[in-house]
């Protein structure tokens, strides 16, 4: 089949597309706002800046060492029980440590803290708690060392948290591209059931393989 033949199928039948399109795309919207009103899910985001107190090579190529360390310090079911403890949260440190997620970049010297929780607020809350038990607990080892020995680490801003699922742009983009590739597969097999239909003086070329020579016009009168 040639280029032609099947633009003029995609020509012919596109408004199957388009339908499927449109319907796959209101449905993949409608039920991000259902999903986005009975059980949402925010991440709220906090970082720390871990930075020695000195600002020569040594000092910081021994915070990007420690920066493995701080991470698994943090990333702990013990770290989970004291934000539970402090917050009064109806949950386990393990499922609570389920929702956390702690990656530090050596690049930057910091260390992200990411919570999800159905409620914004109180994932906002948990960040914050998680961030301040580790800063106590660095200030706290710093007081075993000197002051120009100390690696300090600070919250850079307030948590803030977003909207991390339903994401109602992407889904309705992708419902979109699936009801339209959905009606391009539908074309081409309404195309294939109906191959042997004759419509047209290039139908009855395509099939028989040979010229037509002469159209008989339809009587008149019956």
């Amino acid at each position: 089949m040639q280029l032609q033949q099947y633009l003029k199928i995609i020509w012919r039948r596109g408004w199957i597309m388009v339908v499927l399109s449109v319907i796959t795309a209101v449905a993949a919207y409608g039920f991000s706002l259902i999903v986005k009103e009975r059980a949402p899910l925010y991440q709220s985001t906090v970082k720390i800046l871990v930075q020695p107190a000195r600002s020569d090579f040594g000092q910081a190529q021994a915070a990007k060492q420690l920066l493995g360390p701080y991470e698994a310090w943090l990333n702990s079911t013990y770290r989970a029980a004291d934000v539970i403890d402090t917050l009064k949260l109806d949950m386990t440190p393990l499922e609570l440590l389920g929702d956390v997620r702690i990656a530090g970049d050596i690049n930057t010297l910091v260390i992200t803290i990411e919570v999800e929780n159905p409620d914004g607020d109180l994932a906002n809350d948990i960040a914050r708690e998680w961030a301040a038990e580790f800063l106590l607990w660095r200030n706290d080892r710093n007081q075993e060392v000197r002051r120009e020995d100390r690696i300090d680490a600070e919250i850079l801003d307030d948590p803030r948290y977003a909207l991390e699922r339903p994401k109602t742009l992407i889904n309705t983009a992708a419902g979109a591209i699936m009801g339209f590739l959905v009606g391009l597969a539908l074309v081409f097999v309404l195309e294939y059931l109906e191959a042997g239909i004759i419509r047209s003086t290039e139908d009855i070329e395509q099939q028989l393989g040979l010229p037509l020579l002469g159209v008989v016009p339809p009587m008149e009168g019956g």
